[in-house]
C-alpha cells in the first residue's frame, strides 16, 4: 500500500497513549509486531490473542483504541472475529495485519468493519505510521479500494436512521469527499479550508455516525445513502 506518513509523530498530538492488541496465531509474527512497537511512547500493547475467540474475550476486557488483526486463524478468522469486535465495540478501530493483497478479501474485511489493512511485509515506520494515520482519523485505503468499496455496497438497501439530520452542509460535503477518497489535505483543498478545520469535521463526523474511524465513515455514509451532498443545517 502507499501513502503511508513515516513521521514518528503522534498524529493527533495529544500526548495520550493508545491501547493496541496484536492478534495473530503465530506466536513470533506477534512477539515480532509487539518487538516493532516497542518504545513508541503514544502506542501501549495492552493485550495480545492468538485466536479469534480469544481477541473478542481480551478485546472486550481492555477495550483497545485499535486492534492489528491476522486473518486466517484457527477457531474464528480475523473477519468474523472484527466483526464481533465492532459489534460490541464500536469505538475500537481495527486494521487487518496481513501477507495478502487480495482487493475482494480486504474490501470484505472493512464491510466486516476494519479500518483497513498494512501488509506484514511493511516497514517499521510505515507499520507504526499507519496505526497512529487511523488513531489521527485518516484512511489506510487508497482511492481506488475506496471506489470498489463504495460500488460494492452502493446496490445494497439503505439503512434506516435519524443520523443525517444531525450532519451540517459542511459536514456532508466533507463527508462526501471522504468517501471519495480524498485526503485532508486534498478535502482543504477542494472545500477552501484549512486542515485543521477538515480534522475538526471528520471528527465530528465520526462521533456523530458513532463509528470508529474514516473507512467506516465512508462505510457508513454509503449504506445511509450520504455520499453525496445533501440539504442540512448551516455549520
Amino acid at each position: 500500500m502507499t501513502g503511508l506518513p513515516t513521521s514518528g509523530a503522534d498524529s493527533r498530538g495529544s500526548g495520550r497513549s493508545w491501547k493496541i492488541m496484536v492478534v495473530d496465531d503465530h506466536e513470533l509474527a506477534r512477539a515480532g509486531v509487539i518487538s516493532l512497537l516497542a518504545g513508541q511512547r503514544d502506542l501501549e500493547i495492552a493485550a495480545e490473542a492468538a485466536t479469534g475467540r480469544e481477541a473478542i474475550t481480551r478485546a472486550a476486557l481492555v477495550k483497545p483504541d485499535l486492534v492489528l488483526m491476522d486473518i486466517r486463524m484457527p477457531e474464528m478468522d480475523g473477519l468474523e472475529a472484527t466483526r464481533r469486535i465492532k459489534e460490541a465495540q464500536p469505538a475500537t478501530s481495527v486494521v487487518i495485519l496481513t501477507m495478502h493483497e487480495d482487493p475482494d478479501y480486504l474490501l470484505a474485511a472493512v464491510q466486516a468493519g476494519a479500518a483497513g489493512y498494512l501488509l506484514k511485509g511493511s516497514s517499521k515506520s510505515e507499520i507504526v505510521g499507519g496505526i497512529r494515520r487511523v488513531l489521527g482519523g485518516e484512511s489506510l485505503l487508497d482511492p481506488g479500494l475506496m471506489a470498489r468499496l463504495v460500488q460494492r455496497i452502493a446496490g445494497e438497501p439503505k439503512a434506516a436512521g435519524p443520523i443525517a439530520g444531525s450532519l451540517s452542509a459542511r459536514e456532508l460535503e466533507v463527508l462526501g469527499c471522504i468517501v471519495e477518497g480524498k485526503t485532508n489535505g486534498e478535502i482543504a483543498g477542494a472545500l477552501a479550508i484549512t486542515r485543521a478545520t477538515v480534522k475538526s469535521h471528520v471528527e465530528r463526523i465520526i462521533s456523530k455516525l458513532g463509528v470508529s474511524d474514516r473507512t467506516q465513515a465512508a462505510v457508513r455514509a454509503v449504506q445511509l445513502g450520504l455520499n453525496a451532498a445533501e440539504p442540512g443545517p448551516a455549520s
